[in-house]
């Protein structure tokens, strides 16, 4: 049916037009032919820290950001003053050409805002520029944050066919990108069941013994540094990222929890060590004793440790870690047969919830591969 259409859509006869001459928008910009800009929107804007203030998991107001933070409130929790509404589309004012499309009430931060003129579909321009992405950010212009250039973004030739065939247009990219949609909202659920299940499974409460992590493990960190890794190497090398890179010599022969010491991955990383490995200088080694499960530990480590460190931290985000740090973490110790249920259970639904949770991500991809593809073809005019 796609292909029948893209054959139908190749016989269109097409208008192109100006940006600014197929939009209306709510500032007045500097360098802009005054043809182009004969009408001025009017929306109200709040600050991107009110804007994330405001956030409410039950809301039906839209906030809009200039970045990937997206959310939505009540209007208990805004100023009426700011709630705005309409079919819109949205470009940031400065950072990447983050272009967002909304219809109906939403308060926004940073953004500049436009709705269509008479005889366009605005989601259909949405479609365009977002295909055209690349060129929009080329126009973002600044030595440090950079700006839309509008001049030059208002004068881009958009082709407008017939809005008969705008709206078929728009039916097609959007039933691909409902079918995305879909899949991420199942993709979110499976891992937010994995999730609740982790934490039924790992509270605990005063009816079991505490101890410090320091006093059922050895922690430590390694001596080497990411430059020392070897594309073929014979041994693991876990440094600070997600993937472990790999070196001819080994540290350690053992079973062990391994964490980033700084950088992106602090905790919220770990690997489940087993045999022999080499270490970065700045990651930690976790080698529980045989008092407890090491598999256990690691799953309540997995579970907990980030929010523990993060309360430890004087500062509202975590830069690094320190030994102290890992010594002063307080474990739950169930008996080794409670433990061994636990560790049982946790595993084999992890590997349920990841074989699909992997073919959900495979299937995202293509969808999203598929969307691109189509987008491309079906508004090359």
């Amino acid at each position: 049916m796609i292909e029948e259409l893209l054959e139908k859509f190749a016989g269109v006869d097409v208008e192109w037009k100006k940006l600014g001459e197929a939009t209306f928008w709510d500032k007045k910009f500097q360098g802009v032919n005054k043809k182009l800009q004969q009408k001025i929107l009017k929306f109200k804007h709040i600050s991107s820290k009110e804007l994330k203030a405001i956030k409410k998991n039950d809301g039906n107001i839209k906030l809009l950001s200039t970045g990937n933070y997206s959310g939505y409130t009540t209007e208990d929790c805004v100023n009426k003053e700011y709630i705005n509404y309409g079919e819109i589309l949205t470009i940031p004012t400065g950072g990447t050409a983050n272009i967002k499309y909304h219809n109906g009430y939403f308060v926004d931060s940073g953004n500049l805002i436009c709705m269509a003129q008479d005889g366009v579909n605005l989601k259909y321009i949405y479609y365009y520029l977002l295909n055209i992405n690349n060129t929009i950010q080329s126009l973002f212009r600044g030595s440090g944050i950079k700006h839309p250039s509008m001049p030059e973004i208002l004068t881009l030739k958009i082709p407008i066919p017939p809005l008969e065939v705008q709206q078929q247009i728009v039916e097609v990219l959007d039933t691909f990108t409902e079918l995305t949609a879909e899949l991420t909202a199942e993709l979110t659920a499976r891992q937010k069941q994995f999730e609740y299940y982790l934490n039924e499974k790992l509270s605990f409460g005063d009816d079991v013994e505490w101890k410090k992590l320091g006093e059922i493990a050895v922690i430590g960190t390694g001596k080497h540094d990411t430059k020392d890794a070897v594309k073929d190497g014979n041994y693991i090398f876990y440094a600070r990222g997600r993937e472990p890179l790999k070196l001819n010599v080994f540290d350690f022969d053992e079973t062990s929890i391994i964490t980033a010491g700084d950088g992106v991955g602090v905790g919220k990383v770990f690997h489940y060590a087993r045999g022999k490995y080499a270490l970065h200088q700045r990651a930690y080694r976790i080698v529980p004793n045989e008092s407890v499960d090491t598999r256990f530990i690691y799953h309540y480590i997995v579970a907990n440790f980030y929010n523990y460190i993060k309360k430890a931290s004087v500062s509202s985000s975590v830069a690094s870690l320190r030994r102290p740090m890992f010594l002063k973490f307080p474990i739950p110790i169930p008996s080794l047969e409670k433990q061994k249920e636990i560790v049982d259970f946790l595993d084999q639904f992890n590997e349920l919830v990841n074989s699909s949770t992997n073919g959900l991500q495979r299937e995202i991809e293509l969808r999203q591969k598929q969307y691109e593809y189509y987008r491309d073809k079906i508004l090359s005019f």
